[in-house]
């Protein structure tokens, strides 16, 4: 009896979102109306800031273990990864975006903290504001730095901000970085956060992203794109939504999740976006065929 309403809940859940997927309509009517997208569903582009600030109100006591479960942990190797090609140095004043847990900002102390022993007679000091619109996934962050003992000293300073991405309370040319993981795709007006992102940074600063993003058919024989997309897709809609039920009881927002991904610009596409808002020298790298990206580019 069980399974059979879980698998009921689960068929009618699917149905509910194919019969959205068949209503989206183009992303520039969307924004003529002031309408835009929350995973396949369309809706008021007033509504959507509340709608994933409840997503991630629901799962941040849940977040990193249900990170984990969804990609093997493969997440964790992406986000090395990121660091390594952003590649910071004594006196790097970040801003880390969307940083909720910590992940990218504790590499980021973790690779300092290297940088410091090995150059103890450097006196600069170097800052990492973790920025986050949701205060829940920032007290999730915070207990978890004052485990592991990130807190400032007279090397690092750490400093914690709850805040929209489109409207930052920060000064013109402030940061020499800005980092987003997994973030942006959540936003109501992507080129918004991508201007605010240049108006921060100060001339020569570099903008991340790490990124969901899309199976490219360039980087693999035709027939084995198909099949990669394929089984990544029916991992994606079967395999991650019934793991969030189960794990975290939570169906709706792993959903929106997978749905997100889906409505998230292509990499050529995201950057020209990245371009457009004044960076220049803008490239990406594709991770895991394509399954996610880094974006990169700078401020002149």
């Amino acid at each position: 009896m069980i399974r059979r309403a879980f698998f009921t809940s689960f068929l009618n859940r699917q149905i509910t979102r194919t019969i959205f997927s068949s209503k989206i309509i183009n992303n520039n009517v969307e924004e003529t109306e002031n309408l835009t997208h929350f995973g396949f569903e369309t809706v008021k582009a007033s509504e959507k800031a509340d709608k994933v600030h409840k997503v991630f109100e629901n799962v941040a006591e849940s977040y990193d273990l249900m990170n984990d479960a969804m990609s093997a942990g493969i997440h964790r190797v992406w986000k090395d990864v990121f660091l390594e090609r952003f590649y910071p140095t004594q006196g790097t004043k970040l801003l880390d975006v969307a940083g909720g847990t910590g992940d990218i900002a504790f590499r980021y102390i973790n690779y300092i903290k290297k940088l410091v022993k090995a150059n103890p007679d450097n006196n600069v000091q170097s800052s990492v504001t973790i920025y986050d619109i949701n205060q829940h996934m920032l007290n999730v962050g915070m207990k978890r730095a004052e485990r592991l003992g990130f807190q400032s000293n007279e090397a690092l300073d750490v400093d914690w901000v709850c805040g929209d991405a489109e409207k930052l309370p920060f000064d013109d040319n402030q940061f020499t970085a800005y980092t987003i993981a997994f973030g942006i795709r959540n936003v109501t007006n992507i080129d918004n956060v991508l201007r605010e992102a240049y108006r921060v940074l100060q001339p020569g600063g570099r903008f991340m992203c790490l990124e969901f993003s899309h199976i490219e058919d360039s980087n693999l024989l035709q027939w084995q794109a198909f099949h990669h997309k394929n089984i990544y897709d029916q991992y994606s809609f079967q395999v991650i939504p019934p793991m969030g039920q189960i794990l975290a009881s939570q169906w709706e927002p792993y959903q929106y999740l997978v749905e997100s991904i889906r409505r998230f610009p292509k990499q050529q596409d995201f950057k020209k976006m990245i371009r457009a808002a004044g960076f220049r020298a803008v490239d990406y790298e594709n991770l895991t065929f394509g399954v996610c990206a880094i974006h990169s580019g700078y401020k002149v």
